[in-house]
C-alpha cells in the first residue's frame, strides 16, 4: 500500500488524495510532523515540499505533477489524461494553472483575514506541529506569521493588488459554476487532470477556508458541489469526453492566457536575465505587481508546457492553436519559445528534486 504524508489543509495534498481516490488506488494517509517536513524528507528528496508519497518498497516521491505522471503508469486503468492529445494538452494547462497561479489567491483568502487565518493556524499547530516543544499560543503566532508574510505579502499582496488578487478568484468561480450546472466534470462526463488540478486551490483552501467558502457557497453552490463530486468519483461509472474543447471553457482559457502564462513569461524573462535576482514586477491585466519571488521551478513549468505543445502532432497542434488563438493565449505559451530551465536535469522528479529547489514551502 501506498503511504501519503501531508496535512489536512494542505493544498497539493488535497489534490493528491483526490486523485489517488478517483482513481481507486489504495492509501493510507500519515498527518507529516515537523521532523519530517523540516529535515528527513529534505534530506532524501532534495526539497521541502508537501505532500511525500511513500512507496512499498521504501521510495519517497514528491511534486505531484511528476508523481501524477509516474503513477499513471503503473495504474493505468481509469485513466484521468484524455486519450486526445489536444485535449490532453488543456488538461495540463488547467493543472499548471490551478498549481501555480491560483497559489496566490488562495493564501490571500486563507491568510489575509483574520476569520480564516485564525481558524488555520490552530488546524496547522495541532497537526504538524503538535510533537514541537512549545508553548501553544506561541506556535500559533509564529505560523501565523510565517505564512501570511512569507505566502501573502512577500508573494505580490499588496493594497494596490488585493483586488485584482480577489478577482482571479471570482472570475473562476463566474466561469465554473455554469458549467458544473450542466455537466458533472470540467471536460465532459469523466474526471481529468483538469478536475485533480483544481482541487488543489479549490478542495483544501476556497471549499474548507471559512471567507472563501461562504463566497462559493452563496454565490457557486455548483462550483461547491463539483468539489464533493470530484471527491467521491472513486464510487462513480465515468463517462466520455468529448473530441474538441467545450466552448464555454474558452473564457477560462483567456484567463489563464491573460494571468498564469503572462506571470510565467514574466517569471522566465527576469530568470534569463539575471537567475540570482531574487525578484521581479509584471503586469497582469492592467494590474502592477512589484518584487515578486523569482521561481525557478516556475520556468520549468513554462518550458513543460511548451513540450508537450511541441509534442503534438499537426492536426492535435491545429486544434490547440485555433482555441489558444481565439482565447488571445497562444502568444503567451510561445512569447519565449525554445526554453531550457535546467531543473530537474537528472530527471529524478518525483523521486528527488534540484537541491536548490524549494517549491511550495508549506504548510499551506
Amino acid at each position: 500500500m501506498l503511504t501519503l504524508y501531508g496535512l489536512k489543509v494542505s493544498y497539493f495534498t488535497g489534490k493528491m488524495e483526490a486523485y489517488l481516490r478517483a482513481k481507486r488506488i489504495p492509501f493510507a494517509f500519515q498527518s507529516m510532523t515537523a521532523e519530517q517536513f523540516m529535515k528527513s524528507f529534505p534530506a532524501k528528496l532534495g526539497a521541502l515540499q508537501m505532500p511525500v508519497m511513500e512507496l512499498a518498497d521504501g521510495r519517497l516521491m514528491t511534486d505531484t505533477t511528476p508523481m501524477i505522471d509516474w503513477l499513471e503508469g503503473e495504474y493505468p486503468e481509469r485513466p484521468i489524461l484524455p486519450e486526445n492529445p489536444a485535449m490532453a494538452f488543456f488538461a495540463r494547462l488547467i493543472e499548471d494553472y490551478a498549481d501555480e497561479y491560483l497559489w496566490r489567491p488562495a493564501m490571500h483568502y486563507r491568510w489575509s483575514y483574520w476569520e480564516s487565518a485564525q481558524l488555520l493556524r490552530r488546524q496547522i499547530v495541532d497537526e504538524i506541529g503538535r510533537n514541537v516543544p512549545m508553548p501553544g499560543f506561541l506556535k500559533r503566532w509564529r505560523t501565523y506569521r510565517r505564512q501570511r508574510d512569507f505566502f501573502v505579502r512577500r508573494d505580490g499582496v499588496t493594497a494596490e493588488t488585493w483586488d485584482h488578487v480577489e478577482q482571479a478568484f471570482l472570475r473562476l468561480l463566474g466561469i465554473l459554476d455554469p458549467i458544473f450546472a450542466r455537466r458533472d466534470y470540467l471536460l465532459g462526463a469523466r474526471v481529468t487532470l483538469a478536475d485533480i488540478g483544481l482541487m488543489g486551490p479549490l478542495l483544501r483552501h476556497f471549499s474548507m477556508d471559512p471567507v472563501p467558502s461562504k463566497i462559493m457557497r452563496e454565490t457557486a453552490p455548483h462550483v461547491m458541489a463539483w468539489v464533493m463530486r470530484v471527491w467521491t468519483a472513486g464510487d462513480a461509472d465515468w463517462g466520455d469526453l468529448p473530441k474538441n474543447l467545450p466552448e464555454d471553457l474558452h473564457a477560462l482559457m483567456q484567463e489563464i492566457g491573460e494571468t498564469h502564462l503572462e506571470s510565467l513569461n514574466a517569471n522566465a524573462a527576469a530568470w534569463a536575465k539575471d537567475p540570482k535576482a531574487g525578484f521581479y514586477d509584471m503586469r497582469l491585466q492592467g494590474t502592477d505587481y512589484k518584487k515578486v519571488p523569482l521561481s525557478h521551478y516556475r520556468v520549468w513549468c513554462l518550458e513543460q508546457l511548451q513540450r508537450h505543445y511541441h509534442a503534438l502532432e499537426d492536426e492535435a497542434k491545429a486544434k490547440v492553436d485555433a482555441v489558444l488563438a481565439a482565447c488571445n493565449a497562444r502568444d503567451a505559451l510561445l512569447a519565449q519559445d525554445g526554453i531550457n530551465s535546467g531543473y530537474n536535469k537528472d530527471g529524478a522528479a518525483p523521486f528527488g528534486a534540484d537541491s536548490l529547489a524549494v517549491h511550495h514551502n508549506v504548510p499551506k
